[in-house]
């Protein structure tokens, strides 16, 4: 994947979110579910700078397979400053080359992989960052895209 992939995903609000159609430079980062402990804290981590994404110019958005009835509870849970968006068929994950085998105690199961892409303005592939540790993640997904 060298360019914003042409999928479509589903904003909180249920209407459809194409990516091709969202401000550039773009930060899009996948996460396994929300109101869990590792995803919460990422999507507190990119809330707590939204400010300094947007001032990089920089739009955010993260997701996961849930649908939108559960990030609109997620967003109000934390005050998430985020945009959030589903992929409930998987072919944004699909895309992104996220939707991967885990495996966990010794069982194996298809999940998405904890990712994030960062989008020039030209809509390319500037960087991309697989198997997040979530700890410093978002603040060096900043200086990434302040580097733009």
């Amino acid at each position: 994947m060298d360019t914003l992939p042409d999928v479509t995903l589903t904003a909180i609000d249920g209407r459809p979110l194409p990516l091709k159609d969202q401000p550039l430079p773009l930060v899009v980062y996948f996460y396994p579910k929300d109101d869990t402990a590792g995803c919460t804290r990422e999507a507190q981590d990119f809330s707590a700078l939204a400010t300094d994404f947007a001032a990089a110019g920089t739009a955010v958005i993260g997701v996961s397979k849930d649908p939108p009835a559960k990030h609109e509870k997620f967003v109000s849970k934390y005050d998430l400053l985020v945009t959030l968006a589903s992929d409930e068929d998987g072919s944004a994950c699909e895309a992104f080359g996220t939707w991967v085998q885990k495996s966990m105690y010794g069982r194996q199961y298809m999940g998405i992989e904890r990712a994030t892409f960062l989008f020039g303005r030209d809509g390319r592939l500037v960087r991309a960052w697989r198997k997040v540790k979530v700890p410093g993640h978002a603040a060096e997904v900043l200086a990434a895209a302040r580097a733009l």
